[in-house]
Order: structure tokens, then C-alpha cells, then sequence
């Protein structure tokens, strides 16, 4: 019974914050205005949630955060949004596969690699002060990597055409991305992550069983 109260608590978690990442996919919130760039906080809830509930749980919340990105890209197309929408492909079914991928495969990986990471740290007995940041850093760096990686090596063509530069020059681009908007995001999501991981580990200790 106690299992069965504990299976219904984590379903009810893992809605909630989806709930949340809908919210912040959806509304100004899910954007902080850094001096120069406005980085994302939607993978914030998927990162907790891996922390809280286990990279099972990180891994539907990072599909609700891609589905969400999808969704956006399609109905508010930008220069981009054929690496992020099955629907505004370049190259028929096989650019649908890879957009598939970006939007909502690579946002997965956030929350498998964050959950994973944080049961890592707390087998090596890591203090949470030190692994919370270290999570919500890694798990930001994730979601960058795996989509300016991914597009990099399945969309560079398509995306050189769309930035009307050379093939050579994306390399260039990706990794300008990476340095101007990934590394303040993770900054970013390293200090929230500590703020809101702490009072949630606190409140929710022993009352929600992760799952793997």
C-alpha cells in the first residue's frame, strides 16, 4: 500500500511539474534577461524534477519540454525552426527525423543526464550545496550541447543555408552560441537550481520514491 501511495505521489509530481514547464514554455517567464542574451529557464522544473523524482521522471519532462518547443516552432516559425519542427523541414522525411530529435530527444537527455548525475554524486556522498549546482550546470550544458551539437552534425548544410554563410563558418556559429547563451544559462541554472532544489529536497524528503 505505502508503494502504491508513493507511485500515485510520484505521477501527481511528475504532472505538476510538467505543468510547470508548460507554463514556463508558454509565458515571458520561461526567459531571464541576461545584459546581453535571455537565457532559458524552461529546463529549470525538468532538471529539479530529475533531481526529486529520478531520470524516469526527467526524461518525460524533457519530452513535454520538447513537444513544447515543437509546438512553438511550429506555429511561430523562425529563421531556425526547421531543426526544431518536424512540420517546417528542408528535407522531407529524413529532416523530420533529425528535427524530431533536436526538439525533443536532445531535451530528454536533460533530465536523464541530470538524474543519473545527481544519484552518482549522492553514492559518492557529494555535499548537496556542491552537487546541486554541479547538476543544474551540467544538466543546462546538456540541453545546449545536444542541440547545437546535434544540429551541427545532422543540420549544418540547412543551417549555413538559413545563416546565409558557408559551410566552414558553422563550426564558427555553434560554438559562438555555445559560449554567449550556454554557458550563462548553465550559470543561471547552476544558482536556481540551488535556491529551489534545496527547499524542494526539503519538503519532499522520503515522501517520493524516484524511479530509474
Amino acid at each position: 500500500m505505502n508503494n502504491e501511495k508513493k507511485d500515485t505521489r510520484w505521477l501527481t509530481s511528475v504532472a505538476l511539474m510538467a505543468a510547470i514547464v508548460i507554463l514556463l514554455a508558454n509565458t515571458p517567464l520561461g526567459m531571464i534577461q541576461l545584459p546581453i542574451i535571455k537565457a532559458t529557464t524552461v529546463h529549470i522544473p525538468v532538471i529539479i524534477g530529475a533531481i526529486l523524482l529520478g531520470p524516469a521522471a526527467g526524461a518525460i519532462l524533457g519530452c513535454v519540454f520538447g513537444v513544447c518547443s515543437m509546438i512553438s516552432n511550429t506555429m511561430a516559425p523562425t529563421l531556425l525552426s526547421f531543426a526544431f519542427s518536424p512540420f517546417m523541414s528542408m528535407s522531407g522525411i529524413v529532416g523530420a527525423l533529425k528535427a524530431l530529435w533536436i526538439s525533443v530527444g536532445c531535451r530528454m537527455m536533460i533530465g536523464v543526464v541530470a538524474g543519473w548525475l545527481w544519484i552518482f554524486l549522492k553514492k559518492m556522498n557529494v555535499n548537496q550545496f556542491l552537487a546541486l549546482p554541479i547538476v543544474g550546470f551540467i544538466g543546462s550544458m546538456t540541453n545546449t550541447v545536444f542541440v547545437m551539437g546535434s544540429i551541427y552534425v545532422l543540420l549544418a548544410g540547412e543551417y549555413a543555408a538559413a545563416r546565409t554563410v558557408a559551410v566552414d563558418a558553422v563550426w564558427g556559429l555553434i560554438m559562438g552560441t555555445v559560449l554567449a547563451s550556454g554557458i550563462p544559462e548553465a550559470i543561471a541554472a547552476a544558482v536556481l537550481v540551488v535556491v529551489i532544489g534545496r527547499v524542494m529536497l526539503s519538503v519532499f524528503r522520503g515522501t517520493i520514491r524516484a524511479v530509474v
